[in-house]
């Protein structure tokens, strides 16, 4: 006969082994998340450092952190020799670098924000149409904008009110589009591929749009609408990050603030009404949130594709589905994607440059040939 004392204690002790192995493993997964979080962000810096270095005039690495360091202190670190290097760096290529982050982190996010709350990995503000949406509000902007800038505009801040313009206007088309998908998400007989087709129409739609806008501009707003659809950071400016740094901090705030909610989403509808959690409204806002993120920062990068897409499947692949990871981390490997891309664009023609849009592309294209590579060989084993 076994003593119950004793059958009591070895079960406990049983118990408490196991919960020890548990929070050991989730020990070791949150540091390694944590490690990816801190590889991307050394490589992130890594690249601002070669980006703001290279271009049409290349600047020696010391000189750039000559630059930088005597921006920070200048009592205590000279500038560099050619007292030019600050002007590129501080004023053209920094700015530019900034954008590309800002637009690169947007864009990821967004895309891994939209794949986990409507449960379908193929989704992102590319396919959605939101991207699509945005650039037709844009164009809409570049080709109307004089009158309605010229009726409000203050003395000495034409740039600023027009880009606000632009972005406001993005904005607007892209909650469009983005309304009829929420609409089609609340539908229990929509499945995942109707939605990713309704994206496809939604965005032939607003390309119509474009093509109008184009039609009807005069020649300067044509070639404005041309180079800004291919995608590039030729409109990045100190004014345009300083516009767009706060929206993008306060959506990116928020969405990581609902990134538990996200988890327990995961598990089905049902099980987080059960669990108290408005599922209709967070879906919903996360959604309007995402829009409004892509739609501002695509107002003045034009079309670039993928980034939402590609930067999350990396992502999970490395750290899993744990949102409060996976948020953050999208985030950086987007801004880090974008970035080298953007760097390569410089380079292959230099002193002129490609579009970034045509990079990712490319970038994108390869992307998914390995993906579906990699799912046959899997299928296969």
């Amino acid at each position: 006969m076994v003593d119950p004392t004793e059958q009591d204690v070895s079960e406990r002790k049983a118990e408490e082994a196991s919960i020890e192995h548990l929070r050991g493993v989730y020990e070791v997964s949150s540091a390694r998340k944590r490690l990816l979080l801190i590889i991307t962000a050394v490589l992130l810096a890594a690249a601002v450092v070669v980006s703001v270095s290279i271009g049409a005039v290349n600047i020696p690495l010391s000189d750039t952190l000559k630059v930088f360091g005597h921006a920070v202190a200048p009592s205590l670190i000279a500038g560099p020799d050619n007292a030019w290097y600050s002007d590129i760096i501080l004023n053209a290529r920094l700015s530019r670098t900034v954008l590309c982050i800002l637009c690169g982190f947007s864009l990821a996010i967004a895309g891994a924000v939209m794949q986990n709350v409507l449960r379908n990995p193929l989704v992102s503000p590319f396919t959605l149409g939101v991207s699509s949406a945005a650039s037709f509000g844009a164009s809409m902007a570049i080709v109307f904008g004089g009158g309605i800038t010229g009726s409000i505009l203050l003395l000495g801040h034409e740039f600023f009110v027009k880009n606000l313009l632009i972005a406001f206007l993005a904005f607007l088309a892209g909650l469009g589009s983005i309304s009829l998908v929420i609409l089609l998400s609340k539908r229990r007989d929509i499945s995942r591929s109707t939605i990713i087709l309704t994206g496809v129409i939604i965005s032939y739609f607003f390309q119509a749009g474009v093509t109008a806008a184009k039609y009807f501009s005069d020649d300067s707003a044509l070639r404005e609408i041309t180079l800004w659809l291919m995608g590039g950071m030729w409109n990045a400016t100190w004014g345009v990050d300083f516009l767009l740094i706060p929206i993008v901090v306060v959506c990116v705030m928020v969405i990581e603030s609902k990134a538990v909610d996200v988890n327990v989403l995961s598990a089905g509808d049902e099980v987080a009404t059960s669990l108290g959690i408005n599922v209709a409204r967070l879906r919903s806002s996360l959604l309007l949130i995402s829009t409004l993120v892509t739609s501002v920062c695509i107002a003045f990068t034009g079309i670039i594709g993928f980034i939402g897409l590609i930067a999350p499947h990396l992502t999970r692949m490395l750290i899993g589905n744990d949102n409060r990871y996976l948020f953050p981390a999208s985030g950086l490997m987007g801004a880090f994607i974008l970035l080298v891309s953007d760097i390569v664009a410089r380079m292959v023609i230099r002193p002129s440059e490609l579009p970034v849009g045509v990079i990712m592309y490319i970038v994108g294209g390869i992307f998914f040939i390995w993906m579906v590579t990699r799912r046959k060989k899997e299928v296969a084993m």
